[in-house]
This record gives structure tokens, sequence and C-alpha cells, in this order.
């Protein structure tokens, strides 16, 4: 039988989660209209789309309702305003959010998930909270929640801090353990051993490993392919590659790959043509130079950014020979 068949993608243990609002909104601070989240979630249901995570479960003390919008917070009050009385099981889609871990008040913002239209709450943290992450997790899946446990910046961790986290996470209930790109800085043989590390420390436990890639330097679907052939079911994406700084890997592109007959990209092909092209004229986002040194220099993409909303943005040798220097 050829290796080439076109069936060769289709896994249906495999599930998308479209991050557009929640990691696009670091592009504008969460401040979309509720006509622009609405046309994502409906896309994603008409797409056949697992999840969506549909912004942030974080403190309104850090990110004041006055600087950031909405789904910075997501009230459940918010939500509803939108998706109405949600049902994961009519609509085929689950609701996600994201807490960070020493940025979300967990403890006390949480409702039960009977009361609530969201399906699953994914922990972010960095290694030195992993902690903090262990409790979140427990408490989320306590009030009925699907959990994730998403390490940020894993390229910033030695492999000694790498395992330390995989031991704290494995026997917590949490039911992904997500490699995370945050600079987008990983090549494919990175995500081999990174893969590798977690499979090897969380066999026997029924846990997923799913990957979130950035687009830094215009890898993340290529890794996300890479990552799904050696085994992730459980892959982020964003609709036109919408996120902070150089973008995601897109979500079209990758419904594409995946040839599951129940994936359809019209959908996600129609919300980009009526609502994220004209929201590309009034911010940026996506691969270019500045990203591309951040990315591979390690680092986070704050300065590309600052760059860019600077009075030079299109001197990139400058930029360049600054970050340079300050290494």
């Amino acid at each position: 039988m050829s290796d080439k068949a076109p069936w060769i993608t289709y896994r249906p243990e495999l599930k998308v989660l479209d991050c557009t609002i929640r990691d696009g909104g670091l592009v504008n601070a969460h401040r979309f209209s509720d006509d622009f989240v609405g046309a994502v979630y409906q896309a994603c249901i008409d797409a056949g789309i697992d999840y969506m995570e549909i912004g942030y479960k974080n403190s309104a003390r850090i990110f004041p309702p006055d600087k950031y919008g909405p789904w910075r917070h997501c009230r459940e009050e918010d939500l509803r305003r939108v998706v109405g009385d949600h049902d994961s099981a009519a609509t085929g889609l689950k609701l996600a959010v994201m807490a960070d871990a020493g940025k979300s008040d967990w403890q006390t913002e949480l409702l039960p998930a009977g009361e609530s239209v969201l399906d699953m709450i994914r922990v972010a943290f960095y290694g030195h909270q992993v902690s903090e992450a262990v409790d979140m997790i427990a408490h989320a899946h306590a009030l009925g929640y699907e959990t994730s446990a998403n390490l940020m910046a894993v390229s910033n961790l030695t492999e000694a801090e790498i395992e330390t986290v995989l031991e704290a996470i494995a026997p917590t209930p949490v039911g992904t353990m997500v490699i995370v790109d945050s600079f987008g800085h990983l090549y494919r043989e990175q995500i081999d051993l990174l893969y590798n590390k977690y499979a090897a420390a969380l066999a026997g436990t029924g846990k997923e490993i799913g990957i979130h890639a950035h687009n830094n330097l215009q890898l993340a679907f290529a890794n996300t392919i890479e990552a799904i052939i050696l085994g992730c079911n459980r892959v982020d994406s964003t609709i036109y590659g919408f996120g902070r700084g150089a973008g995601n890997c897109h979500t079209e592109l990758l419904l594409g790959f995946l040839r599951n007959p129940k994936f359809d990209v019209r959908p996600i092909i129609e919300v980009i043509q009526h609502h994220v092209l004209p929201l590309r004229q009034e911010i940026e986002w996506g691969p270019m130079i500045p990203y591309n040194i951040t990315g591979q220099l390690n680092q986070h993409p704050r300065a590309a950014i600052e760059w860019r909303e600077g009075e030079t943005p299109d001197d990139f040798l400058a930029f360049y020979d600054k970050v340079v220097a300050e290494i």
C-alpha cells in the first residue's frame, strides 16, 4: 500500500483547537466586538473544529477592564452574550479558556463546569510556576472541566528543568500536556526530542500530547505536521495565523492537511474574507524580519513588537544591531 495515500494524516482521535480569539487577542488587548467573536465561533462549529479557545480567564486586578477587552477575563455573562446557552453535545464544539499561573484568580473566578458554557481550562505556566499549575489543574478538574497543561517558553528550559515539570504533571488529572514553542524558535529535530521526552515521561498516564507552534521562523505549520506524525493528537492553530507577533499555525492549512472528512475549510475561508482581512487593515501580525530575528535568537517577540510600533519600524538592520548588542 502506498505511503502517499491521501488518508495518511486521517486520525479520528486527533482534535483541533482553534485559539484565534485567545492568541489573536494579544494583538489588540482582546478588544474584539461580539460580532467578530460570534463569527469565529460559528465558523468553528461549521468547520467541524473540536475546541475553540475563546479567551483568557485572567485577573481583572492585573488586566483592568478599562484597558483590556472582555475576552481577557471571559466572565460568564460576556460568554453567554455571544454563545448563548452553548451546548457542546449539540454543536460538536467545546469551549476553552486559558488561565495563566500568577495572573489568574482561579481559586475564586472559576464556576463549576455545570454552571458554565466552558468545557476546558488550559493552564499556562512557566517552569518555576509548576507547583501552582498542579494546584490549578486539580482545582479545575474538581470543578468538572477538561484540562491541559501548557508549559510556556520550553525552548528556554534545560532538559533537567523540563524533566522536573513532567514529573510534577504526570500524576495530575490533566488530560493534555502541550509542547509550546512560545518564541517560534524550534526546528523539527527539537520537536522530535521534546515529543519523545514528553511521551516517555507521561507513558501509561493516558495523557495526550499537544503542540502549540509560533511562526517566527515560518515553521509553525511544518512543526505542527511533524508533531502530528510523531503522535500528537491535540493541535493548536489560529485562523489566518492570527496571533501576537509572527502569529501561529494557520487553521485553514491544518484542516486541509488532516483530511478528516468532518472538517470543512470553507467556513474558515469565509470568516477570513469577511472578518479577519478587514481587521488586518487595522492591526499587524505575521512573519517578518524582526520576528525572524527574535525567533533565531530564542527571545520573546516583545522587542520586535515594540520596534514595529516605534518611529522606524522598517529599519530592520538597526533592530538587528540593537538586539545582537544586548545579548
